[in-house]
Protein backbone atom coordinates (compact mmCIF):
# COMPACT_ATOMS: atom_id res chain seq x y z
CA UNK A 1 0.00 0.00 0.00
CA UNK A 2 1.63 3.67 -0.73
CA UNK A 3 1.92 5.31 2.10
CA UNK A 4 1.45 9.23 2.17
CA UNK A 5 4.28 11.73 1.57
CA UNK A 6 4.48 15.59 3.47
CA UNK A 7 6.25 18.09 1.53
CA UNK A 8 7.38 21.10 3.50
CA UNK A 9 8.55 24.62 2.33
CA UNK A 10 11.01 25.89 4.74
CA UNK A 11 12.02 29.27 4.08
CA UNK A 12 14.32 30.57 6.76
CA UNK A 13 12.45 33.20 7.83
CA UNK A 14 9.34 31.45 8.52
CA UNK A 15 7.14 33.76 10.80
CA UNK A 16 3.79 31.13 11.29
CA UNK A 17 3.58 27.44 10.74
CA UNK A 18 -0.20 27.20 8.58
CA UNK A 19 -1.39 23.74 7.32
CA UNK A 20 -3.09 24.13 4.09
CA UNK A 21 -5.72 21.04 3.24
CA UNK A 22 -3.91 17.89 2.48
CA UNK A 23 -4.63 16.03 -0.23
CA UNK A 24 -5.83 12.22 -0.30
CA UNK A 25 -2.45 11.21 -1.22
CA UNK A 26 -0.18 14.41 0.07
CA UNK A 27 0.09 16.61 2.92
CA UNK A 28 1.57 20.03 2.37
CA UNK A 29 2.55 22.36 4.56
CA UNK A 30 3.04 26.43 3.69
CA UNK A 31 5.39 27.92 5.83
CA UNK A 32 5.14 31.20 4.02
CA UNK A 33 5.39 34.29 6.34
CA UNK A 34 2.11 35.87 7.64
CA UNK A 35 1.96 39.36 8.72
CA UNK A 36 -0.89 41.07 11.13
CA UNK A 37 -1.16 43.32 7.83
CA UNK A 38 -0.05 44.39 4.61
CA UNK A 39 2.18 46.82 3.92
CA UNK A 40 0.10 48.89 1.18
CA UNK A 41 -2.57 49.03 4.26
CA UNK A 42 0.43 50.00 6.95
CA UNK A 43 0.77 52.63 4.15
CA UNK A 44 -2.24 53.89 3.78
CA UNK A 45 -2.47 54.67 7.92
CA UNK A 46 0.80 56.34 7.81
CA UNK A 47 -0.29 58.81 4.73
CA UNK A 48 -4.01 59.39 6.60
CA UNK A 49 -2.32 59.81 10.62
CA UNK A 50 0.67 62.55 9.12
CA UNK A 51 -1.47 64.09 6.34
CA UNK A 52 -5.11 64.42 7.61
CA UNK A 53 -4.63 67.11 9.45
CA UNK A 54 -2.46 69.80 7.30
CA UNK A 55 -5.66 70.81 5.16
CA UNK A 56 -5.49 75.20 5.48
CA UNK A 57 -8.68 75.25 7.84
CA UNK A 58 -6.61 72.49 9.99
CA UNK A 59 -3.44 74.22 9.97
CA UNK A 60 -5.43 77.75 10.83
CA UNK A 61 -6.94 76.23 13.33
CA UNK A 62 -3.51 75.40 14.51
CA UNK A 63 -1.87 78.59 13.98
CA UNK A 64 -4.78 80.30 16.40
CA UNK A 65 -4.08 78.12 19.14
CA UNK A 66 -0.29 78.88 18.78
CA UNK A 67 -0.76 82.41 19.04
CA UNK A 68 -3.11 81.99 22.12
CA UNK A 69 0.05 80.15 23.28
CA UNK A 70 2.29 83.16 22.36
CA UNK A 71 -0.13 85.57 24.30
CA UNK A 72 0.06 83.75 27.18
CA UNK A 73 4.15 82.85 27.22
CA UNK A 74 4.65 86.79 26.85
CA UNK A 75 2.68 87.61 29.87
CA UNK A 76 4.32 85.09 32.31
CA UNK A 77 6.75 82.51 31.02
CA UNK A 78 10.09 82.74 32.01
CA UNK A 79 11.70 79.96 29.36
CA UNK A 80 9.97 81.34 26.16
CA UNK A 81 9.38 85.16 24.35
CA UNK A 82 11.76 86.49 25.88
CA UNK A 83 13.13 90.35 25.43
CA UNK A 84 16.22 91.05 24.84
CA UNK A 85 18.19 94.17 25.15
CA UNK A 86 18.02 94.66 21.35
CA UNK A 87 15.21 97.55 20.96
CA UNK A 88 16.48 98.74 17.82
CA UNK A 89 17.08 97.16 14.59
CA UNK A 90 20.07 98.19 12.08
CA UNK A 91 19.94 100.94 10.03
CA UNK A 92 21.60 99.68 7.40
CA UNK A 93 24.69 102.22 7.56
CA UNK A 94 26.65 100.50 10.57
CA UNK A 95 30.15 100.83 9.04
CA UNK A 96 32.90 98.66 10.07
CA UNK A 97 34.70 95.06 10.47
CA UNK A 98 33.91 92.85 12.95
CA UNK A 99 34.62 89.68 14.29
CA UNK A 100 31.47 87.04 14.62
CA UNK A 101 31.16 84.15 16.54
CA UNK A 102 28.38 81.44 16.43
CA UNK A 103 28.03 78.62 19.17
CA UNK A 104 26.36 75.92 18.05
CA UNK A 105 25.58 72.26 19.34
CA UNK A 106 27.62 70.74 16.79
CA UNK A 107 29.70 73.48 14.65
CA UNK A 108 31.61 76.39 15.83
CA UNK A 109 32.06 79.37 13.33
CA UNK A 110 34.58 82.32 13.51
CA UNK A 111 33.89 85.20 10.87
CA UNK A 112 35.05 88.62 9.78
CA UNK A 113 32.72 90.23 8.54
CA UNK A 114 32.67 93.54 6.56
CA UNK A 115 29.98 96.09 7.15
CA UNK A 116 29.87 98.53 4.19
CA UNK A 117 26.27 100.99 4.48
CA UNK A 118 23.25 99.67 2.50
CA UNK A 119 23.54 100.68 -1.17
CA UNK A 120 21.53 100.49 -4.18
CA UNK A 121 23.70 97.58 -6.32
CA UNK A 122 26.40 96.87 -3.93
CA UNK A 123 27.00 94.27 -1.27
CA UNK A 124 26.33 95.80 2.09
CA UNK A 125 27.97 93.38 3.53
CA UNK A 126 30.57 91.00 2.91
CA UNK A 127 32.18 87.97 4.80
CA UNK A 128 35.61 88.21 4.51
CA UNK A 129 36.58 85.14 5.85
CA UNK A 130 34.45 82.25 7.62
CA UNK A 131 36.23 78.96 9.14
CA UNK A 132 34.28 76.62 10.86
CA UNK A 133 35.26 73.90 13.35
CA UNK A 134 33.04 70.58 14.77
CA UNK A 135 32.33 70.57 18.01
CA UNK A 136 32.41 66.92 18.27
CA UNK A 137 32.32 64.55 21.04
CA UNK A 138 35.94 65.29 22.72
CA UNK A 139 35.23 68.57 22.57
CA UNK A 140 32.09 68.36 24.64
CA UNK A 141 33.93 66.00 26.60
CA UNK A 142 36.40 69.64 28.05
CA UNK A 143 36.14 70.43 31.39
CA UNK A 144 35.57 73.78 33.41
CA UNK A 145 36.82 76.50 31.08
CA UNK A 146 38.54 74.51 28.82
CA UNK A 147 35.65 74.73 26.42
CA UNK A 148 36.46 78.42 26.25
CA UNK A 149 39.82 77.91 26.03
CA UNK A 150 39.37 75.82 22.90
CA UNK A 151 36.83 78.54 21.29
CA UNK A 152 40.18 81.03 22.08
CA UNK A 153 42.18 78.40 19.79
CA UNK A 154 40.53 78.57 17.36
CA UNK A 155 39.83 82.24 17.16
CA UNK A 156 43.29 82.89 16.95
CA UNK A 157 43.64 79.92 14.47
CA UNK A 158 41.19 81.82 11.95
CA UNK A 159 43.10 85.24 12.50
CA UNK A 160 46.07 84.57 11.67
CA UNK A 161 44.54 83.26 8.17
CA UNK A 162 42.93 86.57 7.38
CA UNK A 163 44.88 87.98 4.92
CA UNK A 164 46.24 91.87 5.81
CA UNK A 165 44.99 91.21 9.77
CA UNK A 166 47.15 92.69 12.24
CA UNK A 167 46.23 92.64 15.66
CA UNK A 168 46.89 96.35 16.78
CA UNK A 169 47.85 96.82 20.70
CA UNK A 170 45.95 99.55 21.64
CA UNK A 171 42.73 99.53 19.54
CA UNK A 172 40.38 96.08 20.00
CA UNK A 173 38.77 94.47 17.64
CA UNK A 174 35.14 94.33 18.23
CA UNK A 175 33.61 91.08 18.12
CA UNK A 176 29.99 89.96 18.43
CA UNK A 177 28.42 86.10 19.66
CA UNK A 178 25.36 84.25 18.74
CA UNK A 179 25.32 81.56 21.10
CA UNK A 180 22.98 78.96 20.70
CA UNK A 181 22.27 77.77 24.65
CA UNK A 182 20.83 79.26 27.67
CA UNK A 183 21.60 82.39 29.06
CA UNK A 184 19.87 84.80 31.48
CA UNK A 185 21.08 87.89 29.60
CA UNK A 186 21.86 91.19 31.92
CA UNK A 187 22.42 93.68 29.24
CA UNK A 188 23.49 93.90 25.36
CA UNK A 189 27.00 91.94 26.31
CA UNK A 190 26.50 90.33 29.31
CA UNK A 191 24.80 87.44 30.41
CA UNK A 192 24.51 84.09 33.18
CA UNK A 193 25.24 81.31 31.48
CA UNK A 194 22.82 78.26 32.28
CA UNK A 195 22.74 74.69 31.30
CA UNK A 196 24.55 73.75 28.25
CA UNK A 197 22.94 70.01 27.95
CA UNK A 198 24.14 66.93 29.88
CA UNK A 199 26.76 66.38 27.04
CA UNK A 200 28.88 69.29 27.62
CA UNK A 201 31.16 68.08 30.40
CA UNK A 202 31.68 72.07 31.53
CA UNK A 203 28.54 73.07 31.91
CA UNK A 204 28.19 72.22 35.63
CA UNK A 205 31.01 74.12 36.58
CA UNK A 206 30.59 77.33 34.63
CA UNK A 207 27.08 77.61 35.34
CA UNK A 208 25.77 81.23 36.75
CA UNK A 209 29.19 82.43 35.08
CA UNK A 210 29.03 86.07 33.11
CA UNK A 211 29.44 84.63 29.11
CA UNK A 212 30.78 87.76 28.18
CA UNK A 213 33.36 87.86 31.23
CA UNK A 214 34.23 84.16 30.34
CA UNK A 215 34.88 84.42 26.51
CA UNK A 216 37.28 87.60 27.19
CA UNK A 217 39.53 86.30 29.82
CA UNK A 218 39.66 83.08 27.84
CA UNK A 219 40.97 85.82 24.19
CA UNK A 220 43.23 86.96 26.82
CA UNK A 221 45.05 84.34 27.76
CA UNK A 222 45.89 84.08 23.94
CA UNK A 223 46.84 87.55 24.40
CA UNK A 224 44.04 88.50 21.42
CA UNK A 225 43.06 91.87 21.58
CA UNK A 226 39.04 91.80 21.22
CA UNK A 227 36.22 93.61 22.62
CA UNK A 228 33.25 91.91 23.17
CA UNK A 229 30.24 94.12 22.42
CA UNK A 230 27.52 92.03 21.98
CA UNK A 231 26.01 88.64 22.69
CA UNK A 232 22.56 87.20 21.24
CA UNK A 233 21.02 84.35 20.57
CA UNK A 234 21.08 82.50 17.38
CA UNK A 235 17.44 83.14 16.10
CA UNK A 236 18.17 86.66 16.99
CA UNK A 237 21.55 86.97 15.31
CA UNK A 238 19.17 86.04 11.91
CA UNK A 239 17.06 88.40 11.74
CA UNK A 240 19.58 91.28 13.49
CA UNK A 241 21.49 90.40 10.23
CA UNK A 242 18.69 90.20 7.82
CA UNK A 243 17.32 93.41 8.96
CA UNK A 244 20.70 95.29 7.72
CA UNK A 245 20.29 94.54 4.72
CA UNK A 246 16.55 94.41 4.05
CA UNK A 247 14.77 96.66 6.60
CA UNK A 248 11.82 95.12 6.73
CA UNK A 249 12.72 91.95 8.60
CA UNK A 250 10.98 91.90 11.76
CA UNK A 251 11.03 87.71 12.00
CA UNK A 252 13.78 84.94 11.77
CA UNK A 253 14.00 81.55 12.04
CA UNK A 254 16.45 78.84 12.55
CA UNK A 255 15.80 75.26 11.24
CA UNK A 256 18.48 72.56 11.58
CA UNK A 257 19.10 70.40 14.03
CA UNK A 258 17.04 72.40 16.54
CA UNK A 259 14.34 75.28 15.97
CA UNK A 260 13.94 78.59 17.32
CA UNK A 261 12.84 81.97 16.27
CA UNK A 262 12.56 85.83 16.89
CA UNK A 263 10.17 88.85 16.11
CA UNK A 264 10.32 92.42 16.89
CA UNK A 265 7.70 93.36 19.04
CA UNK A 266 6.21 96.17 20.90
CA UNK A 267 7.31 96.68 24.37
CA UNK A 268 3.84 97.48 25.92
CA UNK A 269 3.13 93.74 25.63
CA UNK A 270 4.66 92.45 27.79
CA UNK A 271 4.46 92.59 31.86
CA UNK A 272 6.98 94.07 34.47
CA UNK A 273 7.61 90.62 35.33
CA UNK A 274 8.82 89.96 31.67
CA UNK A 275 10.37 93.09 30.86
CA UNK A 276 11.78 94.06 34.40
CA UNK A 277 11.75 98.13 35.27
CA UNK A 278 15.31 98.16 36.16
CA UNK A 279 15.83 98.36 32.21
CA UNK A 280 17.11 101.85 31.28
CA UNK A 281 15.00 103.57 29.00
CA UNK A 282 13.30 100.45 27.02
CA UNK A 283 12.30 101.38 23.17
CA UNK A 284 8.86 101.52 21.77
CA UNK A 285 10.12 97.44 20.78
CA UNK A 286 12.08 94.82 21.83
CA UNK A 287 13.58 91.71 19.73
CA UNK A 288 12.21 88.69 21.41
CA UNK A 289 13.58 85.05 21.76
CA UNK A 290 10.11 83.26 21.00
CA UNK A 291 11.92 79.46 22.05
CA UNK A 292 9.67 78.24 19.61
CA UNK A 293 11.16 75.14 20.12
CA UNK A 294 8.97 74.80 23.39
CA UNK A 295 5.33 75.78 21.51
CA UNK A 296 2.73 73.49 20.67
CA UNK A 297 2.14 70.86 23.23
CA UNK A 298 -1.52 69.57 23.24
CA UNK A 299 -2.04 71.65 20.20
CA UNK A 300 0.22 69.72 17.40
CA UNK A 301 -1.37 66.88 16.68
CA UNK A 302 0.80 63.85 17.06
CA UNK A 303 1.09 60.06 16.14
CA UNK A 304 1.75 57.04 18.25
CA UNK A 305 5.67 57.43 16.47
CA UNK A 306 5.95 60.72 17.81
CA UNK A 307 4.58 59.86 21.20
CA UNK A 308 6.90 57.56 21.96
CA UNK A 309 9.94 59.13 21.02
CA UNK A 310 8.61 61.98 23.34
CA UNK A 311 8.11 59.19 25.98
CA UNK A 312 11.54 58.04 25.88
CA UNK A 313 13.14 61.23 25.45
CA UNK A 314 15.58 62.94 28.02
CA UNK A 315 13.23 65.51 28.51
CA UNK A 316 9.79 64.56 27.63
CA UNK A 317 7.56 67.68 26.69
CA UNK A 318 10.58 70.22 26.93
CA UNK A 319 10.69 71.02 23.46
CA UNK A 320 7.15 69.41 22.04
CA UNK A 321 7.43 71.48 18.54
CA UNK A 322 11.23 70.98 18.16
CA UNK A 323 10.51 66.82 18.42
CA UNK A 324 7.79 66.90 15.49
CA UNK A 325 10.10 69.43 12.68
CA UNK A 326 13.70 69.20 13.30
CA UNK A 327 16.90 67.32 12.18
CA UNK A 328 17.55 65.82 15.37
CA UNK A 329 13.74 63.82 15.18
CA UNK A 330 12.90 63.16 11.75
CA UNK A 331 14.86 60.70 10.85
CA UNK A 332 14.32 58.59 14.63
CA UNK A 333 10.32 59.28 13.75
CA UNK A 334 11.05 57.36 10.07
CA UNK A 335 12.65 54.76 12.14
CA UNK A 336 9.93 54.05 14.82
CA UNK A 337 7.80 53.36 11.64
CA UNK A 338 10.50 51.04 9.83
CA UNK A 339 10.41 49.19 13.32
CA UNK A 340 7.11 48.84 13.58
CA UNK A 341 6.60 47.73 9.75
CA UNK A 342 9.25 45.30 9.84
CA UNK A 343 7.68 43.78 13.11
CA UNK A 344 3.84 43.87 11.56
CA UNK A 345 4.15 43.76 7.96
CA UNK A 346 7.07 42.13 6.38
CA UNK A 347 9.11 45.11 5.50
CA UNK A 348 12.44 44.01 4.67
CA UNK A 349 10.86 40.67 4.56
CA UNK A 350 10.84 41.16 8.30
CA UNK A 351 14.64 41.16 9.52
CA UNK A 352 15.04 44.45 10.14
CA UNK A 353 19.06 45.36 9.47
CA UNK A 354 20.25 45.03 13.09
CA UNK A 355 21.96 48.33 13.19
CA UNK A 356 18.37 49.91 12.43
CA UNK A 357 17.65 48.89 15.94
CA UNK A 358 19.67 51.67 17.40
CA UNK A 359 17.82 54.53 18.72
CA UNK A 360 18.50 57.39 16.20
CA UNK A 361 20.63 54.93 13.95
CA UNK A 362 18.58 56.79 11.19
CA UNK A 363 19.81 60.73 10.55
CA UNK A 364 17.97 62.91 8.43
CA UNK A 365 20.53 63.58 6.02
CA UNK A 366 19.79 59.95 4.93
CA UNK A 367 16.17 60.37 4.76
CA UNK A 368 16.60 63.64 2.69
CA UNK A 369 18.64 61.95 0.49
CA UNK A 370 16.15 59.17 -0.08
CA UNK A 371 13.55 61.30 -0.53
CA UNK A 372 15.00 63.40 -3.07
CA UNK A 373 15.79 60.09 -5.06
CA UNK A 374 14.45 59.93 -8.61
CA UNK A 375 16.68 57.01 -9.92
CA UNK A 376 15.42 54.41 -11.22
CA UNK A 377 13.84 51.85 -9.16
CA UNK A 378 15.88 53.64 -6.60
CA UNK A 379 18.81 52.55 -6.80
CA UNK A 380 20.70 54.97 -5.11
CA UNK A 381 18.96 54.80 -1.90
CA UNK A 382 19.39 50.78 -2.17
CA UNK A 383 22.88 51.72 -2.21
CA UNK A 384 22.92 54.20 0.27
CA UNK A 385 20.75 52.17 2.55
CA UNK A 386 22.65 49.06 2.42
CA UNK A 387 26.02 50.76 2.82
CA UNK A 388 24.82 52.13 6.26
CA UNK A 389 22.36 49.10 7.49
CA UNK A 390 24.40 46.11 6.60
CA UNK A 391 21.80 43.00 6.13
CA UNK A 392 21.80 39.59 4.93
CA UNK A 393 18.31 41.04 3.56
CA UNK A 394 18.27 43.74 0.99
CA UNK A 395 15.56 46.24 0.40
CA UNK A 396 13.89 45.32 -1.99
CA UNK A 397 12.27 48.20 -4.70
CA UNK A 398 8.93 47.34 -2.83
CA UNK A 399 10.91 47.80 0.67
CA UNK A 400 12.40 51.42 -0.71
CA UNK A 401 9.20 52.40 -2.36
CA UNK A 402 7.36 52.31 0.87
CA UNK A 403 10.45 53.72 2.69
CA UNK A 404 10.09 56.43 0.60
CA UNK A 405 6.84 57.29 1.02
CA UNK A 406 6.92 57.24 4.73
CA UNK A 407 10.11 59.73 4.67
CA UNK A 408 7.56 62.14 2.33
CA UNK A 409 5.00 61.83 4.69
CA UNK A 410 7.30 62.95 7.46
CA UNK A 411 9.10 65.19 6.14
CA UNK A 412 6.05 67.31 4.99
CA UNK A 413 3.69 67.61 8.04
CA UNK A 414 6.89 68.75 9.61
CA UNK A 415 7.47 71.56 6.69
CA UNK A 416 3.79 72.15 7.36
CA UNK A 417 3.56 72.38 11.26
CA UNK A 418 7.37 74.84 10.82
CA UNK A 419 5.27 76.94 8.46
CA UNK A 420 2.24 77.21 10.61
CA UNK A 421 4.33 78.18 13.63
CA UNK A 422 5.87 81.06 11.02
CA UNK A 423 2.73 82.06 10.45
CA UNK A 424 1.42 82.06 14.28
CA UNK A 425 4.26 84.31 15.34
CA UNK A 426 3.78 86.82 12.05
CA UNK A 427 0.16 86.92 12.86
CA UNK A 428 0.83 87.96 16.56
CA UNK A 429 2.89 90.29 15.21
CA UNK A 430 0.46 92.09 13.38
CA UNK A 431 -2.11 91.81 15.74
CA UNK A 432 0.02 93.72 18.15
CA UNK A 433 1.26 96.27 15.53
CA UNK A 434 -2.26 97.13 14.51
CA UNK A 435 -4.65 99.29 16.65
CA UNK A 436 -7.25 100.71 13.74
CA UNK A 437 -9.55 97.34 12.76
CA UNK A 438 -9.41 99.52 9.15
CA UNK A 439 -5.40 99.22 9.51
CA UNK A 440 -4.36 96.25 7.10
CA UNK A 441 -0.63 97.35 8.01
CA UNK A 442 2.62 96.22 5.92
CA UNK A 443 1.87 93.55 3.27
CA UNK A 444 3.48 90.56 5.01
CA UNK A 445 4.72 89.50 1.88
CA UNK A 446 6.83 92.69 1.47
CA UNK A 447 7.58 92.73 4.89
CA UNK A 448 8.62 89.31 6.16
CA UNK A 449 12.02 88.30 5.42
CA UNK A 450 13.69 84.72 6.36
CA UNK A 451 16.64 85.03 8.00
Amino acid sequence: MESDTMVMALPSDAALLIPSIPSPKQQVWDLTPRWDRKMENLLKEVEQLFQSQLGLNELLSISRQLQVECARRIRWCSQSMLPSYNYILPTGQEHGTYLTLDVGGSTFRVAMVELNGRKEGQDSMRIRRMESYVIDASVRALKELAFFDWIAEKIEITLAKETGYRQSDTEPLAMGVAWSFPIKQTSIRTGKLLSMGKSFMCSGSVLGLDLGDVITKACQRRKLNIRLDAIVNDSSAALLSRAYTHNGTRLALICGTGMNAAVYLPTKDFTTLKLDRARSTPGTHVLVNAELSMFGKGILPTTRWDDHLNRHHLLPDYQPFEYLVTGAYLGEIVRLILVEAAQSAGLFNGFLPPSLLEPYALDTHTIALIEADASPSLSRSRSLFCKLFPSSTPPSPHDLRFLQRVVTSVSGRASAYLATGIHALWALRHATEVTDPMDSGDDASAVMKIG
